[in-house]
């Protein structure tokens, strides 16, 4: 439920968009209406996504502006790093204070900051973290809705529990109609962005997903992204023509020897081909990795989040690698979840304007994983739109947080934890 806040339109130059919110500019992609000057709409990930009337727009800010500042002022007291934290060695002192500036750190020194033992030191790395997201991005917090519409695939990944040779799930996959009453219940519930997700399956058309695209862009005004793997450039291409603007897309590890050892029969490279694909065609691209792989080093994984900033990923997703009983990997073990927390910063750091989601992995190996990866410089998070009846069949891996949790229940629990922390629910395009 990424409620979006109207916004005015300043300027229109081309497919570029200037957007005033309560005094702040912002910018947005406009691929689908004719803006002029003084026309209200709704902004998601970058993209206009909605035209709107004056009067429902002014209806709708009235009701936003005195919870909008309320909330920046929460945000503004809780992002401060300050003095106070004890006293740190001079070589992380030198290396947050690089990054606080916005100058760029090196691999060797994102590497040292993700070391770090002293907790002290994990303290003040996370303030700083918070504070750089928001410096950069204001208190915007992403929260998008998934849809899982198939839990079929024909890879044979190691590590998920989708993989084709798993035959102790229960698979299913959702007709058109079935997906477009998850988005209308997630539209309803004020969701403005969905991500369509499911196993690499070949089962639906390229004509039936451009198809499902239109449907939904016809009756629901929301940011689509896709999650369906290596589908080829036609299914994209088609995609993007029909409405959908995001992709998220992790290559999972930079390694090429691990990613083929991880993906039989797949190889790094048409993976990277597809980003750098993606980017071209105009998509939003959310992309990254798994964290914790069995033969995966603390180097691997900095390289990683640079991996990911070479494509210019607009959103980083890094979630720990959790062994599903079904798969190759079941006695493998987990990453500690106080490392996914080091990992979100210094992401954060390397990528001070991007969106970063605490991801439901993340969520589900630790207590409180939500609220310290907000803190820890993240600023996005999904809440599951699918069907609870899939929703509990879906087994990438076991026990998954959310399970069991009707949609509006996640959709309060997730804005009273905002509200607490001064986030504000919504995306206003960049600066």
């Amino acid at each position: 439920m990424c409620y979006a806040i109207p916004g005015k339109i300043i300027d229109s130059n081309g497919n570029l968009a200037s957007i005033e919110y309560f005094g702040e500019i912002k910018k947005a992609r406009n691929d689908f209406f004719e803006l002029s000057p003084g026309d209200y709409v709704y902004a998601q990930g970058g993209f206009v996504i909605q035209k709107m009337s004056r009067d429902e727009a002014l209806s709708s800010l009235e009701a936003w502006k005195e919870l909008f500042f309320e909330l920046k002022k929460i945000d503004n007291r809780l992002s401060r790093a300050g003095p106070g934290m004890g006293k740190i060695s001079k070589e992380t002192a030198r290396m947050l204070n690089k990054a606080r500036r916005g100058a760029a750190l090196t691999k060797q020194e994102a590497l040292a900051l993700f070391n770090i033992e002293d907790a002290r030191e994990i303290n003040l790395l996370f303030k700083t973290a918070n504070s750089v997201r928001q410096k950069f991005l204001s208190n915007a917090c992403c929260v998008h809705g998934i849809i899982e519409f198939s839990y079929w695939c024909v890879n044979d990944c190691l590590y998920c529990g989708i993989r084709s040779s798993n035959k102790t799930i229960n698979r299913y996959r959702m007709a058109p109609a079935e997906i477009i009453e998850s988005v209308k219940e997630a539209y309803d519930l004020g969701f403005k962005a969905l991500v369509l997700q499911s196993g690499e399956d070949g089962y639906y058309t390229d004509e039936t997903f451009e198809r499902l695209i239109r449907d939904i862009r016809k009756d629901f005004p929301v940011l689509i992204l896709l999650s369906a793997g290596e589908k080829g450039k036609d299914f994209y291409k088609r995609a993007f023509d029909a409405g959908a603007r995001g992709v998220l897309f992790r290559f999972e590890t930079s390694q090429r020897s691990l990613y083929s050892t991880m993906k039989p029969g797949r190889d790094l490279e048409s993976r990277i081909e597809a980003l750098r694909f993606f980017k071209k065609t105009g998509f939003l691209i959310a992309t990254g990795g798994l964290l914790g792989l069995p033969g995966q080093k603390k180097e691997d994984m900095i390289e990683d989040i640079f991996l990911a900033k070479s494509f210019g990923a607009d959103m980083y997703s890094f979630g720990p690698f959790i062994p599903h009983p079904g798969t190759p990997l079941k006695e493998a073990g987990i990453i500690p979840a106080d490392d996914i927390l080091k990992f979100i910063a210094v992401t954060r750091l390397i990528a001070p304007d991007a969106k970063i989601l605490v991801t439901t992995a993340l969520e589900t190996i630790g207590a409180d994983m939500r609220r310290r990866g907000l803190l820890a410089g993240a600023n996005s998070f999904m809440l599951n739109a699918t069907p609870e009846t899939k929703k509990m069949r879906y087994e990438i891996y076991k026990n998954r947080a959310g399970l069991g949790k009707d949609l509006r229940v996640q959709v309060a629990e997730a804005l009273a934890l905002l509200k607490e922390l001064g986030r504000a629910p919504t995306d206003l395009g960049y600066n």
